[in-house]
């Protein structure tokens, strides 16, 4: 017997891969994700505080929990650890992050309503449009236009909330911005629109295609037993004859 110590490891030394599905919700983006939910109370307190440093803060840290937006989606597709929570988390943390703001920049005077509005209501839209098409069996992938969108808000915001940056008086920067950005986002709109619309189209004629492909196995099926029955007849016919 060789007295070589073994190089392998005992069984019990063998630690098993943990495994993540789809119910997995202690993941780091979901935790990245359920951070971000955590930032929107900070933001919105320190914009009620009304100072210029407190506007800076909530500013840098709207940027924060934006990054977070970026990291929580790379680590899920890198890591292959997509859920149903983060699904569900994901977006909602992004719209209470940047509704909250947008309301509380309206409320104190730096965004007109209307803008508030309309990208309020056209985010209530989407989101019905994507449930609807959920329900549908439908994916309604984000257009580039969307993904515009998104940049063009995400830097909007942080700017009308910091207004004034080493001197530098960035809220009308940002003021462009989001208008660039309603334009954006109501364009975007038409599209996610108009996709659910081909989508739910195209859904119907295969419906339609499938019922008519149905429809006609089952009037082959129906000719063929009354030309098999057709056929009994007749021999049954030939041995009486004969």
């Amino acid at each position: 017997m060789s007295n070589e110590p073994s190089s392998a490891h005992p069984p019990s030394a063998v630690k098993p891969k943990k495994l993540i599905d789809e119910l997995t919700f202690n993941t780091t983006p979901n935790q990245l994700t359920l951070l971000r939910v955590a930032f929107v109370p900070v933001v919105v307190g320190l914009l009620f505080v009304r100072s210029e440093v407190c506007d800076l803060w909530a500013a840098w840290l709207f940027v924060a929990a934006s990054i977070t937006d970026y990291f929580d989606g790379y680590l899920a597709r890198k890591q292959q650890i997509v859920t149903i929570y983060g699904k569900l988390l994901d977006p909602l943390a992004d719209k209470f992050l940047v509704v909250s703001s947008l309301i509380m920049l309206q409320e104190l005077g730096r965004i007109h309503p209307v803008v508030v509005m309309l990208l309020v209501c056209r985010e209530l839209a989407i989101t019905g449009l994507r449930a609807l098409a959920s329900a549908e069996g439908l994916i309604i992938e984000a257009s580039g236009s969307a993904k515009w969108k998104t940049a063009t808000q995400m830097t909007a915001i942080p700017w009308i909330m910091g207004r004034n940056l080493w001197g530098i008086p960035i809220q009308t920067a940002g003021d462009v911005l989001l208008y660039a950005s309603l334009g954006i986002s109501l364009w975007s709109a038409k599209d996610y629109a108009v996709e659910f619309i081909r989508a739910i189209k195209r859904k119907h004629e295969i419906k339609v295609q499938v019922r008519k492909s149905i429809r006609a196995e089952k009037q082959a099926a129906r000719e063929a037993r009354r030309a098999a029955k057709h056929a009994l007849r007749l021999a049954a016919r030939k041995r009486r004859d004969s």
